[in-house]
């Protein structure tokens, strides 16, 4: 069975992007980090591998979506409270992020989603413990 998780990302900018992200209080990983890519950590075993376009192009031969304009994938993360998934969306906007819709409030589930600077998704979730 698998141990972690990768999500390989193209971005624009590397430095922007980190910068951006540090802003939502996460962090790197340096020993997997440098001027083509930027490993994110997000949780334990779950990563984000944030990569220039051109780095990103040496893993394909497919064309690159532009998020702002596509969508490829919705990446959706769990949070402890309904606060912390207003407070990370709040942060990304801050950053420079925006969101692309309203909370949804589905009584035993709440969320909202924040768009990064390359127009990735980020959905954020709470789901009530009793609700499982």
């Amino acid at each position: 069975m698998h141990k972690q998780i990768f999500v390989n990302l193209a971005v624009r900018d590397l430095q922007q992007s980190m910068t951006f992200f540090k802003a939502l209080g996460l962090h790197f990983n340096p020993a997997f980090t440098n001027d083509a890519a930027a490993c994110l950590v997000i949780g334990e075993n779950i990563y984000a591998m944030l990569l220039t376009e051109a780095f990103f192009k040496t893993f394909t031969d497919k064309t690159l979506v532009d998020a702002h304009e596509s969508v490829e994938a919705l990446l959706c993360l769990s949070c402890e409270s309904r606060a912390e998934v207003d407070e990370l969306v709040a942060k990304a906007v801050a950053a420079g992020g925006r969101t692309p819709r309203a909370p949804q409030d589905h009584g035993s589930m709440y969320s909202h989603a924040f768009e990064d600077l390359d127009g990735h998704t980020w959905e954020l979730v709470h789901m009530e413990p009793e609700a499982a």
